[in-house]
């Protein structure tokens, strides 16, 4: 008989074992965000290479001082220790090393969620937005030619399109630590004593392959002459 552990330990991310799904997912996020990291070091070690002037973005202030480099190079820092974690968990059946993952997903949906919020009640946002780009942005002028109803359309279809998707991964995850946990719990051997004998009875996913085991046979009787 199936079980709801089972059945969901058994779910797949991408045509793959959700345990599978969420290393893969946890070795990405370590890749995005070391670049990112490398990035922001060489930035760091270069600065008037990198830095955006005033000049270029028509505004006031530069984009990124130090002070935000140093800032968001511990933010990637944090990320690669948080998705290393994840990754350490999945494969070594930790299920307490996900939940630091786990919880910065659901801290991004909600992220993504309030920027969908803010865009149905302020819609103006965006046209605002546009007219901050710089004037060699591509396609800003065909952009800005829209009108503002279709471009709150557009960008809700994007941002939901964003959201379906991370809440994809979400549950993906949440079903690997579902199942890191059940592992854990089976992987217990539980040990009924007899008058006699000690039983061991081995996880139920080795349990369910093992055939009924037959009644002792009985001693022949003795042939008489």
């Amino acid at each position: 008989m199936t079980t709801l552990n089972q059945w969901y330990s058994t779910n797949c991310c991408l045509c793959c074992h959700v345990r599978t799904g969420t290393i893969i997912l946890g070795v990405w996020y370590m890749l995005i965000n070391a670049v990112v990291l490398l990035i922001l070091l060489t930035a760091l070690g270069d600065p008037e290479q990198y830095h955006l002037t005033s000049a270029e973005l028509a505004n006031d202030l530069d984009v990124m001082d130090d002070a935000n480099m140093c800032i968001a190079s511990s933010i990637s820092l944090l990320m690669i220790l948080i998705c290393g974690m994840a990754t350490y968990g999945a494969y070594k059946l930790h299920a307490a090393w996900i939940i630091p993952f786990f919880c910065y997903q659901i801290f991004d949906f909600a992220l993504n969620t309030l920027v969908a919020v803010s865009i149905v009640v302020y819609p103006n946002t965006i046209q605002d937005y546009l007219q901050q780009l710089p004037d060699n942005f591509p396609y800003k002028e065909d952009i800005a030619a829209l009108s503002n109803v279709c471009l709150v359309l557009v960008v809700l279809l994007f941002i939901s399109c964003i959201l379906a998707f991370k809440a994809y991964l979400i549950a993906c995850v949440w079903s690997c630590y579902r199942y890191v946990c059940s592992r854990g719990t089976a992987q217990i051997l539980l040990y009924v004593t007899t008058d006699d004998t000690t039983v061991l009875f081995p996880p139920y996913d080795n349990s369910v392959d093992v055939p009924t085991k037959q009644g002792a046979p009985r001693s022949s009787p003795t042939m008489t002459a």
